[in-house]
């Protein structure tokens, strides 16, 4: 939470907060130590719930697209196979996600209008009415969505590269706890990515919901080329911590209940016997 207001401070005031450590410096010296913590509501539940949406969502995609390519095919376009079912869980996720971004960017790039989520949503909504919360939303998906397919694939694919090239034994012989820890180091790959694919759109959301009366062109011309990139690495050390963690989380979750944790993608022996790869 204390780098996602940093980040924030980074990104919409430039110009004062030069950097991550000046801007730390400051954040304190102004606002202290709760300064750091502004919006932490609104990025919980709103982060929660988008979790929620995008992981379940992606396992039903995933599932829904691979029957409708057929086992052959579901291994030959993993890749775009991916990139559609996160795509897909990304644009429900993200309707889930807009009211809690909007209250939190309100939060901590306007001083004074509200202390928490309590005073936040209910003014926004006397002054904006439900528009407010979903005014950003368009935004929201030119981040969220490139994120979340570059998440989701680069996730799977350093995974299978990780126990092909890296792992010296196969996964069915690794114990949990290594298994968890590729998994970790995957997910920290994939943050990377993630944030740098993201961090433009993510600039323009957070000064689109600092300016009320603004349009994501008009903030776009406004940051310019260089301004768009404000706060990435910030933004690379958050999001590469958080997608790491999140995706230990979600599969120490499935190890704890039992769940089904497929393997890495195998080439179907009917695919080997049309390439001529069995004896």
């Amino acid at each position: 939470m204390p780098s996602g207001q940093l980040l924030f401070n980074t990104k919409v005031d430039p110009d004062k907060y030069k950097g991550i450590g000046k801007g730390f410096a400051l954040t304190l010296k102004e606002d202290g130590a709760r300064g750091l913590a502004k919006g932490w509501a609104p990025t919980f539940i709103g982060y929660s719930m988008q979790g929620l949406c995008k992981f379940g969502f992606y396992e039903m995609f995933k599932i829904f697209y691979s029957d409708l390519l057929g086992e052959e095919n579901t291994y030959l376009w993993r890749t775009s196979l991916y990139l559609a079912a996160s795509a897909s869980a990304e644009f429900f996720a993200d309707i889930a996600l807009a009211p809690m971004e909007a209250c939190k960017v309100r939060i901590q790039t306007q001083p004074g209008y509200a202390n928490n989520l309590r005073q936040c949503a209910p003014k926004m909504y006397a002054e904006e009415g439900v528009w407010a919360f979903y005014k950003g939303v368009v935004p929201l998906w030119m981040r969220q969505i490139p994120y979340t397919m570059m998440k989701f694939a680069c996730f799977e694919r350093t995974v299978e590269l990780l126990y092909k090239h890296v792992v010296p034994k196969p996964r069915a012989d690794c114990t949990k706890s290594e298994q968890l820890v590729v998994t970790f180091t995957a997910g920290y790959i994939a943050g990377v990515f993630c944030a740098i694919v993201s961090h433009p759109a993510d600039s323009v959301v957070s000064v689109l919901n600092k300016e009320s009366g603004s349009t994501a062109t008009q903030v776009l011309k406004k940051l310019g080329p260089r301004g768009v990139w404000k706060g990435l690495v910030a933004r690379i050390i958050m999001i590469g911590t958080l997608t790491a963690l999140q995706w230990f989380i979600y599969d120490s979750v499935k190890v704890y209940f039992r769940l089904p944790r497929p393997p890495p993608p195998e080439m179907p022996e009917s695919l080997k016997k049309k390439l001529g790869l069995t004896e």
